[in-house]
C-alpha cells in the first residue's frame, strides 16, 4: 500500500527535490564549497581540490561522499527490513531523513553573532546532511517515481529536451504527458537552489534553514502516513 501513487507521489517527490536544492545551497554557500545531495559534483570538486586548483577543499567532499555512502547503506537496510515485515518504509525513511537534518541543524548552531563554524562542527553538519541525502536516494529509487530522482537533474533535463518537439524522440517520451512532470522536476531543483541561496544571502543562519527543511520533511512523512492509512482503509 505504499508509497502513494499518481499525482500524490509526484507532488511529494517534487517537494523533496526542492529540499535537495535548498540543502545544496546551504552546503556550497555556507559550509565551504561542498554538495550534500549532488555527489557527482563532489567527485569533481574532490578531483579539483586534489589537483590544487581553484583553492577548493579536499576534506569537505570526502566527508560528504563518505557520509552519503553510509546513509545509503543504512537507508537500504532500514527500508528493506521494514518492507519485509510489511511495515511503512516510505514515511519511516522520511522521518529518518528529517532526524538527520535536525542533527545537522544542531551541529550548525551558532550562539550570538554568527562567525563561522569550527571545522569539527562544520564537518558534522556536512556529514549529517549527506547521510540524510544517502537515505533519500534509496527512498527515491525504491519509490521509482518516473523522472523524479529528487537529487539530480541532468538525466531528467535530457529526457525533457529529447522527448520534446525539439528532440522528437519517442523513446524519450515524445508524444506522452511526461513533459510536465520532467519540467516540474527540473524547476523544483532550480527553485530549491534559488530559495536556499536567497535565504543565505539574506543572512539566515544555516541552522535555521536546516531546521525549516527538517520540519518540511517531517511534515511530508505525516502526510504520507495519512495517505497510506486512507488507502488501506479504502482497500478494506
Amino acid at each position: 500500500m505504499e508509497p502513494p501513487t499518481g499525482t500524490a507521489l509526484t507532488v511529494i517527490m517534487v517537494g523533496l527535490t526542492v529540499v535537495t536544492g535548498v540543502l545544496d545551497a546551504v552546503g556550497f554557500l555556507a559550509l565551504g564549497h561542498v554538495f550534500t545531495g549532488n555527489q557527482t559534483g563532489n567527485l569533481l570538486l574532490l578531483g579539483f581540490g586534489i589537483a590544487g586548483q581553484g583553492g577548493l577543499p579536499v576534506a569537505a567532499p570526502v566527508v560528504s561522499l563518505a557520509a552519503f555512502a553510509l546513509g545509503a547503506a543504512l537507508g537500504a537496510r532500514l527500508e528493506s527490513s521494514l518492507a519485509r515485515r510489511r511495515r511503512p518504509w516510505f514515511p519511516s525513511a522520511l522521518v529518518a531523513e528529517a532526524a538527520l537534518l535536525a542533527g545537522a541543524a544542531t551541529a550548525a548552531w551558532e550562539p550570538g553573532v554568527a562567525r563561522g563554524l569550527p571545522p569539527g562542527r562544520r564537518a558534522a553538519a556536512i556529514g549529517l546532511m549527506a547521510a540524510a541525502m544517502g537515505v533519500r536516494n534509496v527512498t527515491a529509487l525504491r519509490a521509482a517515481a518516473p523522472d523524479l530522482p529528487t537529487t539530480v537533474a541532468t538525466r531528467v533535463m535530457t529526457s525533457l529536451i529529447g522527448g520534446s518537439p525539439l528532440g522528437h524522440d519517442e523513446r524519450l517520451g515524445y508524444g506522452t504527458r511526461a513533459g510536465g512532470r520532467r519540467l516540474a522536476s527540473v524547476g523544483a531543483m532550480f527553485a530549491g537552489g534559488l530559495v536556499g541561496a536567497v535565504l543565505i544571502g539574506l543572512g539566515t543562519r544555516p541552522m535555521l534553514v536546516l531546521l525549516l527543511v527538517a520540519a518540511f520533511v517531517a511534515a511530508t512523512a505525516l502526510v504520507v502516513s495519512g495517505l497510506t492509512r486512507r488507502r488501506a482503509a479504502t482497500a478494506d
